[in-house]
């Protein structure tokens, strides 16, 4: 008896917050959004992790430290930009003609150089020496 009593209330309560007259909504220009976080999380905790093992080891500063850095990068480079930049610099190492795809073209060195900038910017953001 007491369940249906506790989900009769609560269903009460449901509908009346349903059928209660709702705030018009602002002129949508005056809405703006603050920051959108495009980088998927699977990859910020992938880049977070290389770097940890890059700088020495799993530590409260490392973690903290290389959380930043990707939070920097992404002021810099949209996901779209970093993406192709990592993809660009892993496979400019292909020999040959194969690598030379990857190696030759100008938005390959432009995002290379972005990327390397954008982490230089992160590095001294980030980590105190």
């Amino acid at each position: 008896m007491k369940k249906l009593f506790l989900c009769t209330t609560l269903l009460t309560a449901l509908s009346a917050c349903s059928t209660q007259e709702k705030a018009p909504i602002q002129d949508e220009t005056e809405i703006t959004p603050t920051f959108i976080n495009e980088y998927p999380t699977r990859d910020r905790v992938d880049y977070v992790l290389n770097c940890v093992a890059q700088h020495g080891g799993l530590t409260y500063i490392t973690q903290y430290a290389c959380g930043c850095k990707i939070d920097k990068i992404a002021e810099k480079l949209s996901f779209t930009e970093f993406e192709a930049a990592t993809t660009f610099g892993f496979m400019r190492k292909t020999p040959g003609e194969s690598g030379g795809v990857f190696r030759d073209p100008k938005e390959s060195k432009s995002l290379r150089q972005r990327l390397k900038e954008a982490d230089a910017y992160a590095e001294r953001m980030c980590f105190v020496k």
